[in-house]
């Protein structure tokens, strides 16, 4: 089904000049996906890697009271990294233990669930593409029945954020991939597409740009190519300042140990300090950014997994260590600039919001290597990528818009089979493109 044609624009209850001063920092794009998302509508936020969607959402929400508009992740570990919640912990899914029937009957006699859907007035689903239809359809349900409406999400304003064309949700049942956009849930939603196509990451490059177009579609166009070969080079570890991605977590292990190893000097070790009941402490040990154990030496090279609120380096920026203590640490990012970065917490919610367990540390992760998965929503000043025997529709495309722009990819080795797009996701992404045309 082809999404509805939508509207450029939707009456606001904003007053129009006072968008000026509010969206400050918005490109145009952003800007008109803004009056949308201050509208009354369902609006589902999506494009490319490094469009602007997380920085578009990180403005609506300034100021808003998150128990109004509380924001749910797909998973812990993207919950911890937003500041949020798991959408399967508000909404009381559970693992859909007993099946759909039982989960909703479960939820609806849970009085916390009913009580933090009656009290939302929006919810921002992060990561959307990563939530299956079915957990989607169920969650819809207990929101309608537990408002006693007939509305979808039971008059709840739904604002959903992601990309179809990056990884995929998990079946444990199936390989049938299970897209939210074919569940019926989705199109009874009515969701006002807003599609964010201004690479905000890339900046000039406009050939990395078109090629990471055709990859996102699961294209090997001479462009593609082009751009591949151009940044093909054999790895070499002690040439190559940067990331290099992997797709299994064994090899990120074992490249950031024995680089670790090989350096000389002492060893110093930062245990997280968790807070919080024995259950959540276990959940959260899983889910934040930072190991139970952090090693480092003098020269280690870490990659910072937090945004600093100063704009001096984002979550993925990389650099070396070059002084550290107990209650600091001194590292020389690869643009040059020297930053002092202190220990951070990393909080865990439950479904009503409140902080249950936290996790504090260096906000620093080893950065020799890294898993595909783990790179995504992150920025990387330079990556090393191998397109060999990839097995998910969106890694590649994953793993090569990482980098700001073609100046900081290397690709050691590749093969046209790894780049791969699901076609339902394309179909999709065509027809909601084309409504969105004049």
């Amino acid at each position: 089904m082809a999404p509805d044609r939508n509207p450029v624009v939707e009456q606001s209850s904003l007053l129009p000049e006072l968008f000026g001063t509010l969206y400050k920092g918005l490109n145009e794009q952003q800007t008109q996906a803004m009056k949308l998302l201050h509208g009354h509508r369902n609006v589902f936020v999506t494009g490319g890697a490094g469009t602007g969607k997380s920085y578009l959402i990180q403005n609506y929400l300034k100021g808003t009271d998150r128990k109004c508009i509380p924001v749910l992740a797909s998973t812990g570990a993207a919950a911890v990294l937003v500041g949020g919640r798991t959408f399967h912990s508000f909404f009381g899914l559970g693992i859909l233990e007993g099946g759909p029937e039982v989960t909703i009957d479960r939820a609806l006699r849970d009085k916390r669930v009913v009580s933090r859907l009656r009290n939302a007035n929006a919810i921002v689903i992060d990561e959307i593409s990563m939530i299956p239809g079915e957990i989607l359809s169920v969650a819809e349900t207990i929101a309608s029945l537990s408002r006693d409406s007939t509305k979808p999400w039971g008059g709840i304003k739904i604002i959903a954020v992601g990309d179809f064309a990056q990884l995929p949700p998990i079946n444990r049942y199936s390989n049938r991939k299970d897209w939210a956009f074919l569940n019926p849930a989705w199109h009874k939603t009515q969701f006002l597409n807003v599609h964010l196509t201004q690479m905000m990451r890339s900046g000039e490059d406009i050939n990395f740009c078109e090629a990471l177009s055709d990859i996102r579609h699961g294209i090997v166009s001479e462009r593609v190519s082009n751009l591949l070969d151009d940044c093909s080079e054999m790895f070499d570890g002690e040439e190559f300042t940067g990331s290099v991605l992997f797709a299994k977590k064994v090899d990120v292990e074992r490249v950031n140990n024995d680089k670790l190893s090989s350096l000389g000097g002492e060893s110093m070790v930062f245990p997280t300090t968790y807070v919080g009941s024995d259950r959540f402490k276990q959940m959260l040990a899983k889910s934040a950014p930072v190991v139970e154990h952090l090693i480092l030496k003098k020269n280690a090279f870490v990659m910072l997994r937090t945004n600093d609120p100063k704009g001096r380096w984002v979550n993925g920026s990389l650099g070396h260590i070059k002084r550290m203590d107990d209650s600091e640490l001194q590292i020389t990012l690869l643009n040059g600039r020297d930053v002092e970065i202190s220990p951070a917490s990393f909080t865990m919610l439950d479904a009503d919001g409140k902080e249950v367990a936290s996790a504090r540390n260096f906000p620093v992760s080893l950065a020799w290597a890294v898993t595909i998965h783990k790179s995504q929503g992150a920025t990387l000043d330079n990556a090393m990528v191998t397109l060999r025997n990839l097995w998910e529709p969106g890694q590649a495309y994953v793993a090569l818009s990482r980098v700001r722009s073609s100046r900081g990819l290397k690709v050691s080795s590749w093969d046209a089979r790894s780049i791969m797009a699901d076609p339902k996701v394309i179909e999709f992404h065509s027809e909601l493109e084309n409504a969105l045309c004049p």
